[in-house]
């Protein structure tokens, strides 16, 4: 039934004859029959690249197919939605006295009064809404701002939370699982979410090893991908990065075409648009547009919202649903919007765009006190009159699900790694790549762009540089003597503490790329937990190149005990304090959704994390409620592995004879008194104390620190283990905080 119709339609609004100028390359174009033949993607895309290469003289090479289709059949997917009903709680207005306030405003239409209380009220935005999308086709949802057109795409895209959309949404009279929606579909959303230090090329090509099918070799990756580059318009730009505030880069409009590329890559039976001409000019928004047609002619579902289309656009579109405050106020082909209105009592001029007229038609009783409860009432009996509702099972119009997804794969839909499983939910798996081949992709993808701002490394490694040389200088070549272990105690305690300060310049990184990652994984581009470890992998180096240059500005200026293995060690328990640093900030920006609050939070934190630490109060003169922070502490671990690295030698002596006096009022007083208050103390305790007695190792200084509890290696391992802590924790807020859908 939907291909008698699109034969009908088709002829209708011939491009080429009503468009004129601005379709002049659809004129080479052989025709296409779309009852007889129904070419995929790949084959739109060639077929309009090389007629586009002949009228322009373009040396590109042509980019050939990349499935032959074979017999083509006629693979119908209707897509149905009933009674879809959503509703949110919103905070309600506290009102002044009656005597005070002005006329109250009378409530809409949409507005429910259920669930009200003091403080809330319930606000309906999709009310009872119902239709159906069909393969070949492109659903379009207009309306005015607030109307409810991106809550219902929402809705069909299954990005509402379980429990709170009432309503049924089928594919071919199944309701679609989750897991199976994920695959099938792709969700284009308004704002442009895209690596900025990437070239259009290399963006669309991470796409393409996301979602094309394993089975599919790197080349005709990159044929699929240059022949979408062609097509969206996209070739004088493919080797220009995209670009941001400090970089410059593609214009608004291709930035746009790249966002709508990445989601279509993979040739979609299900697209859902979020106003994809938002922010284009008008041939751009036809452009695009046109894609969006080729990519329902090849056998997808293409649904869209779209503020106020032009009249090029209105004749590409099959069917429209006009909103009104979450109500359907229209719903049909766009060639019956004259008779509707004109029935209604309100027909639209010639000459004028009818959509426009629509929706500002809709705008003014939305105005009126009656509102659009008019218009929808006749809506509801123009479509009982003229289409009156079809009750034969859907499983007899047409193919079952799993019939027509096994049809649409071998024709060559782009389906990642499709499979003939009995169930449509195990026809196809849930990611398109294997675990280790998607670390590979986002590791190499954050490399590159990481690659391009070479000066965010480098102002880390010269904060690093210049605090290392600091101390370095500050500290140079610290003796034995009881000062010198104090200054020592400094030096550590300072040293560990930053090395997670210089951390936190990790916490932007993923605040960044925040709502990039959950565009993607909202539709399995990629697992969780393979962005988690590539995350913890591409930090790896840095970090060790980091620990290294801070270890030897510091270890030898200052003086530090243990030769080779001593600087080996102190090497390693730096690397780990940055590791288990970074992971922490990272962990935090799984948490945290805003910069600067971040950076707050960073800072009072690993404030006091030093505070615990043991260098302000030893352990054994902490008070016992707080006790536990101390344990909880980052910089504890490895400030007790520095020290015992540093003291733990049972022979080296760091008070000798009358140096015990040095940290008493008695330092000021000459040296023979000192050694005569020496001899007297020898005498009284019985002990012979000369002025080169060993009076204190370094042993002695650890316990007087009260650091007992641990070995050095124990302290690294716990340190390591704080850092693995922290990434399995950032992949549980990845988990339960990304979930990408309205509550």
């Amino acid at each position: 039934m939907s291909r008698v119709v699109a034969e009908n339609i088709l002829p209708e609004r011939d491009t080429s004859a009503m468009f004129g100028h601005s379709m002049e390359l659809s004129s080479g174009l052989p025709p296409i029959n779309s009852a007889s033949t129904k070419p995929t993607l790949g084959h739109f895309l060639k077929r309009v690249g090389d007629v586009r290469k002949e009228a322009t003289g373009d040396e590109t090479p042509v980019h050939p197919v990349l499935v032959d289709i074979g017999e083509p059949r006629s693979i119908p997917f209707v897509l149905s939605f009933n009674n879809l009903t959503y509703s949110v709680k919103v905070g309600r207005k506290i009102t002044l006295p009656g005597f005070m306030r002005g006329p109250r405003r009378p409530p809409a239409a949409a507005d429910s009064l259920d669930g009200e209380s003091f403080f809330t009220r319930t606000k309906t935005l999709l009310n009872d809404i119902s239709g159906e999308a069909r393969d070949g086709e492109i659903l379009a949802v207009l309306g005015a701002s607030g109307s409810g057109k991106s809550t219902l795409i929402d809705a069909l895209a299954n990005r509402m939370a379980k429990g709170s959309l009432k309503g049924t949404v089928t594919l071919n009279g199944e309701a679609m699982e989750s897991r199976l929606l994920k695959v099938i579909s792709a969700y284009v959303m308004q704002d442009d979410l895209l690596f900025p230090m990437l070239t259009v090329e290399e963006t669309l090509m991470f796409a393409s090893e996301f979602r094309l099918p394993r089975t599919l070799s790197k080349s005709k990756k990159k044929m699929r991908v240059q022949a979408l580059i062609d097509q969206l318009g996209l070739r004088n730009a493919a080797k220009t990065v995209i670009g941001d505030e400090g970089h410059r880069g593609v214009s608004g409009g291709e930035r746009r075409r790249v966002s709508i590329g990445i989601d279509i890559i993979h040739d979609p039976i299900i697209l859902f648009l979020d106003e994809p001409t938002s922010g284009l000019d008008s041939t751009s928004a036809f452009m695009v547009v046109k894609v969006l047609q080729r990519i329902a002619q090849s056998g997808s579902i293409v649904i869209m919202s779209i503020h106020q289309p032009s009249y090029r656009i209105l004749g590409l579109l099959d069917r429209l649903i006009f909103l009104s405050r979450g109500q359907t106020v229209y719903s049909g082909s766009p060639m019956h919007l004259p008779l509707f209105f004109s029935e209604f009592g309100h027909p639209i001029p010639e000459n004028e765009n009818k959509t426009e007229f629509a929706l500002d038609l809709i705008r003014e009783l939305e105005g009126s006190p009656g509102g659009t409860k008019s218009l929808v009432e006749f809506n509801k009996s123009w479509e009982n009159m003229k289409h009156p509702r079809n009750t034969e099972p859907a499983e007899q119009q047409g193919l079952s699900l799993k019939e027509a997804i096994s049809a649409s794969i071998s024709r060559g839909k782009l389906v990642p790694g499709a499979t003939n499983d009995a169930s449509p939910s195990s026809m196809v798996p849930t990611f398109a790549n294997p675990f280790w081949k998607e670390m590979v992709v986002l590791s190499k993808r954050s490399v590159t762009n990481g690659r391009r701002r070479p000066e965010l490394f480098g102002i880390r490694l010269a904060a690093v540089l210049v605090t290392g040389f600091i101390l370095a200088t500050m500290f140079w070549r610290l003796d034995n003597s009881p000062k010198g272990v104090q200054e020592r105690l400094g030096f550590f305690a300072f040293a560990m503490s930053t090395t997670y300060y210089t951390c936190a310049d990790a916490l932007p990184v993923f605040l960044q790329e925040r709502y990039i990652f959950m565009r993607e994984t909202a539709y399995n581009a990629y697992r969780r937990s393979s962005y988690c470890l590539s995350n913890a992998l591409v930090a790896l180096p840095g970090l060790i190149f980091l620990s290294f240059a801070f270890a030897a500005t510091t270890f030898w200026a200052v003086g530090l005990d243990g030769g080779f293995s001593g600087f080996l060690f102190y090497f390693l328990i730096i690397f780990a304090s940055f590791w288990a640093g970074s992971s922490f900030v990272t962990f935090l920006s799984g948490v945290v959704p805003h910069v600067m609050l971040g950076y707050t939070i960073v800072v009072a934190i690993l404030a006091y994390f030093l505070l615990f630490s043991g260098f302000f109060i030893n352990r054994d003169r902490i008070p016992p409620y707080w006790i536990w922070f101390h344990y909880m502490s980052l910089v504890k671990y490895p400030y007790e592995a520095v020290l015992q690295n540093e003291f733990n030698n049972p022979v080296k002596c760091f008070v000798r004879g009358v140096q015990i006096f040095d940290n008493t009022p008695l330092r000021a007083v000459p040296t023979s008194m000192k050694l005569k208050l020496l001899q007297t103390l020898s005498n009284t305790m019985g002990v012979p104390i000369t002025s080169s007695t060993c009076l204190t190792t370094g042993r002695d200084i650890l316990k007087q620190q009260a650091i007992t509890d641990l070995s050095k290696w124990n302290c690294l391992w716990v340190t390591v283990a704080w850092g693995f802590l922290f990434r399995i924790l950032f992949y549980f807020s990845l988990l339960m905080g990304s979930k990408n859908k309205r509550r």
